[in-house]
């Protein structure tokens, strides 16, 4: 078939609808937000796409997978297996990276295991293989007259019962086994009941010897023995020291001793304890408690400087202030001086402690009263023990307060053993080719391939990842080339790592490095390196289902995204995308327009056809957009604000490098740049982090910058991001604003309510009382089903209505609670026109284009873009105080150009009020409506970090480097201007003072309580 038939679909609110979508081609399905673009695109293609492809495996296949419930749709013709790349689909999993993601940490392993070079992680010398003489000369040396076991490893960290293995050991003439560390005789160990699926080790004892010199002939038949049974590994066990060493044929540096065992690709992985660092288990992160959350500086140590030993703390009392006191005569400071002006050591022995027990000396007028001695085991000290002995929950939570995820000084940060981080190939060891950016690595490997590798293309790498690796002999010693044996082995691996590397880049994805956690990768870059190893399977006749994945990305970086997705249609597969941007719209080959409006208002096919023919279509309204007939204007004035500002200095969170910014209060101030320039770790890491410190009195660890100033101006920030409103189906967007609490307190004074005695409670589904106890509020009932989907069907009892019968008979106007939770936010905004407090909080949801939605509609149902909505209707319907900054992360996320041009009469109203936008955004349309544009650059990763061009939409224009302005110029209505000559303008990129000022003592308070 040429195409893909839907006929009849009618899931959510779609009506009818029947359209012929054109197979192997590239599809763009758009329309406002609620029209039912993604109902379309997933719940009903994707859905029964992969509903049928599921459907014809086993049933023992189907209880893993999980089949999808089918959409309601009449029939779908021509339909191929179906793949869907969401943004919801991003791993929270701390161990979860970029590498992993892509597969290519796993090709990383195989490279190391196979042409790794081994080196001692103490001297970082080369490591030889050892032979069977030179490990007895070796055992005559350095253990001379003493007793030992000499044991051959025969099975190592496996999973097994083992009892065939012990009959076998018996036959070759074995006597004795250790098992998991307990020596047993043969008989014994046959008679082990071994858990079957834990991991077990395994030695056979080859000999027990006394090594002397004069039994040297029966050490070393018993050592080749024991390296021949064991593999290349002996076990050397001393019983009378309580000590063992391991000894192998293969790698062992001559001097220290240092042993690596045979290299595998589970060694050079972080989730294997093979590989993984010991202390922090693979992390490279662990839960220390931080001195910024301890101690507040602002203070003295009389005056609770030490915020767990205060009286608000966690713990106080006479004990520690006599300690206190007993150390400031043993050190001579006073208690009474402020923290930040103590000297050093003291600052260190209160926090660490005194080694060693002191005496101290009290007098009185001039006379001693008292000697004795004390000791001082330091604040941390105190609070790690205390962390680690109670069992009370609730002291735990609390000392967690003061505590922050750190690098594990251990590996430090690079999450493997020092001996694994020895292992080298083209001079860096597997932890430094993860940390590269992704143009970097594909550089690396280019070289290591052709043999052009050199010292300077890994020098900026060296001094990361080394972990334990001395640094004694330098990167002389290290060999840059793989040698003919290694070439040959390497060059098949080094083909597949270059080639995922090289669809990353592909996606606009150069800047991440391979070792980035995939927890921290914002929805669109997470979706990108998704496509990106999609397009290295190369899969044909799949279709592909794509949810906005230009979202984050820069227009500069959009041609290349666009390219990748018409190579991934090359290959012979169906692309359904539902976008907004119009650049993708333009070069898709059919364009599916779908409306007229949202919710009930939408769920029709308006258009289709090749991009030009929807342009050209009176009835589309993404056709006025994009014919221009309807546009969203430039504004005539730029607002100059109100003549203060907040200046960052000297930022140097991850990519930055020393940057100065300064926002005009009282403007819409947008963040621009290419995607990973520093936008989000100098906005969200540094800016926002700071301001909940300090104004909100958030637990928030800030980035490194050296001053944020101006912060007085200012009284709270608030954050509007996409991140959920709520976990669990019970929250919806009448609880998030609080108009569910109106409602309920409008039902408890209806006549029927107050003769019952009815409260707020009997009207809500979370409490017991007024919902229905067979389904506890939820109106749904989970059948579980096995291998076939679990099922939700509606409660027998209520019918989906939440609510027990007596509770449905109270009712306001005609509708009970559960039909008003049914309603529209336009039919509530009607329904409770003359009740002033409901109706404003439906009107702003109508401003933001929230119409459409329910108010009692489930959040887990809602996507990003709508959550962001809800939280800025909600924003709006607080009093204004003018000294607000809100901060924007991408507002035009899943936008139709109707719902930005909404959008931004909402933001406009917000600073017409007096407050101060910051907006992270690409859109141009936001762009050209700010009042300040900061552009970041001038490219992601380590080559951005630095302000390219600040000042106006105009003024950016007018920038000969700026990526943004470059775009800027093109859009209609924007002219060029130099940049401005006043006093102003050379305010805004002056230097300010480097000296960071004194936090408010208020905000300190309000972290400790």
């Amino acid at each position: 078939m040429q195409n893909i038939i839907v006929r009849g679909a009618r899931e959510h609110n779609l009506k009818n609808v029947t359209v012929e979508l054109p197979r192997n081609q590239f599809v763009v399905i758009t329309g406002v937000s609620g029209s039912g673009k993604s109902t379309l695109a997933f719940d009903t293609i994707y859905a029964e796409g992969q509903r049928r492809y599921v459907e014809s495996l086993s049933a023992y296949a189907r209880q893993f997978l999980g089949l999808m419930e089918k959409p309601d749709v009449d029939a779908i013709e021509g339909l191929s297996p179906a793949i869907s790349i969401d943004q919801k689909t991003t791993s929270h999993n701390p161990r979860s990276t970029v590498g992993t993601v892509t597969e290519i940490h796993d090709y990383l392993r195989l490279l190391y295991a196979r042409v790794g070079t081994p080196y001692c992680p103490i001297c970082g010398r080369k490591i030889e293989r050892q032979s069977a003489s030179e490990i007895t000369d070796k055992l005559l040396v350095q253990f001379a007259d003493k007793r030992a076991l000499l044991l051959a490893p025969v099975v190592r960290g496996r999973k097994g019962e083992y009892r065939k293995l012990f009959s076998d050991l018996k036959r070759e003439g074995f006597a004795r086994a250790r098992v998991d560390g307990v020596l047993y005789e043969l008989d014994e160990a046959e008679k082990l009941k071994l858990e079957k699926f834990e991991k077990h080790d395994v030695d056979v004892v080859v000999d027990r010897v006394v090594l002397r010199e004069t039994d040297r002939s029966r050490i070393a038949e018993s050592v080749e023995t024991g390296l021949r049974r064991g593999e290349g590994l002996l076990r050397i066990l001393l019983p009378d020291e309580g000590a063992e060493e391991l000894y192998s044929e293969k790698f062992a540096c001559p001097e220290h001793g240092s042993v690596l065992e045979e290299l595998e690709p589970r060694s050079f992985s972080f989730n294997s304890p093979y590989g993984a660092c010991g202390d922090c288990a693979g992390l490279g992160s662990k839960l220390e408690f931080s001195p910024d959350l301890v101690i507040d500086e602002n203070l003295s140590i009389a005056g609770g400087a030490i915020i767990p030993w205060s009286k608000k703390g966690t713990g106080g009392g006479v004990y520690y202030w006599d300690k206190l006191r007993a150390l400031s005569e043993h050190l001579e400071f006073d208690l009474k001086t402020t923290w930040r002006d103590l000297p050093e050591k003291v600052k260190k022995a209160v926090l660490t402690g005194v080694p060693e027990p002191f005496e101290v000396v009290y007098r009185r007028a001039g006379k001693e009263t008292m000697r004795f001695q004390t000791e001082f085991e330091g604040v941390v000290k105190n609070l790690e023990r205390r962390y680690a002995e109670t069992e009370s929950e609730y002291m735990r939570e609390k000392l967690e307060e003061l505590m922050e995820l750190q690098p594990c000084p251990t590996c430090g940060g690079t999450r493997y053993k020092p001996e694994i981080l020895a292992v080298r190939v083209g001079g860096v060891n597997i932890a430094q080719a993860s940390g590269m950016s992704v143009l970097d690595a594909d550089r690396y490997f280019g070289e290591l391939q052709d043999g052009t590798l050199n010292h300077d293309t890994i020098a900026p790498y060296l001094e990361g990842g080394m972990g334990g690796t001395a640094r004694v002999h330098g990167p002389r010693h290290y060999a840059y080339t793989l040698g003919e044996f290694g070439s040959a082995v390497a060059a098949p691996i080094l083909k597949a790592i270059r080639t995922r590397l090289r669809f990353l880049v592909d996606v606009g994805l150069d800047y991440l490095s391979l070792d980035r956690t995939a927890n921290t990768l914002s929805g669109g870059e997470a979706q990108r390196i998704r496509l990106a190893t999609q397009v290295g399977s190369g899969l044909t006749g799949v279709l592909y289902v794509l949810d906005e994945p230009s979202i984050g990305l820069h227009p500069k970086d959009n041609g290349r995204l666009i390219g990748t997705l018409k190579n991934l249609r090359d290959l012979g597969n169906t692309l359904l995308v539902v976008e907004h941007d119009e650049e993708t719209m333009m070069e898709s080959d059919y364009v599916v327009d779908m409306g007229p409006g949202a919710g009930v208002h939408g769920g029709n096919v308006v258009a289709v056809g090749t991009p030009q023919e929807v342009a050209a279509n009176p009835e589309s309204l993404t056709g006025k957009y994009l014919r221009g007939e309807i546009k969203i204007d430039v504004p005539t004035t730029r607002r100059r604000g109100n003549g203060k500002r907040l200046s960052v200095r000297g930022a140097r969170e991850h990519n930055l490098r020393n940057v100065n910014i300064d926002i005009p209060l009282g403007t819409m101030t947008v963040v621009t740049g290419p995607s990973g320039s520093g936008k989000s770790t100098l906005i969200h890491d540094i800016l926002h982090a700071t301001l909940a410190r300090d104004l909100n009195g958030a637990k928030t660890t800030p980035g490194k910058a050296d001053a944020i100033i101006g912060i007085e101006h200012l009284d709270k920030v608030i954050e509007i991001d996409q991140s959920p409103i709520g976990r669990t189906p019970r929250s919806n967007p009448a609880t998030y604003t609080g108009v569910f609490t109106d409602v309920r307190d409008l039902f408890t004074r209806t006549p029927e309510a107050r003769r019952r005695g009815y409260q707020a409670g009997r009207f809500s589904f979370n409490v017991k009382g007024g919902r229905c106890e067979a389904c506890k509020g939820d109106g749904v009932v989970k059948i579980e089903m096995n291998f076939l989907p679990d099922i939700y069907v509606p409660c027998e009892v209520c019918k989906g209505a939440r609510y027990n019968r007596e509770t449905l008979e109270v009712k306001y106007n005609g509708k009970n609670i559960s039909e008003v939770l049914d309603m529209t936010v336009e039919d509530a905004r009607e329904f409770f026109e003359a009740i002033p407090s409901i109706e404003r909080k439906m009107q702003l949801l109508c401003d933001v284009g929230l119409g459409y939605m329910k108010i009692g509609q489930p959040s887990t149902t809602l996507s990003g873009g709508e959550a962001q909505r809800i939280k800025l209707a909600s924003e709006l319907a607080k009093r204004a105080t003018g000294k607000t900054i809100y901060i924007l992360d991408e507002p035009t996320t899943g936008l139709h150009f109707e719902d930005v041009r909404k959008l931004m009469m909402v933001l406009e109203r917000l600073v017409e009020a007096g407050n101060t936008l910051v907006i992270i955004e690409h859109n141009l349309d936001v762009m050209k409506s700010a009042d300040h544009l900061i552009d970041l650059g001038p490219e992601g990763g380590v080559r951005g970090g630095l302000v390219v061009a600040i000042g106006t939409p105009e003024e950016l224009a007018a920038h000969p480097t700026s990526h943004t302005g470059a775009y800027l110029a093109r859009v209609p209505g924007i002219v060029p201007a130099r940049p401005r000559e006043d006093a102003e303008a050379r305010e805004l990129v002056e230097a300010a003072p480097a000296k960071k000022p004194a936090r408010k003592p208020s905000a300190k308070k309000a972290v400790a309580k």
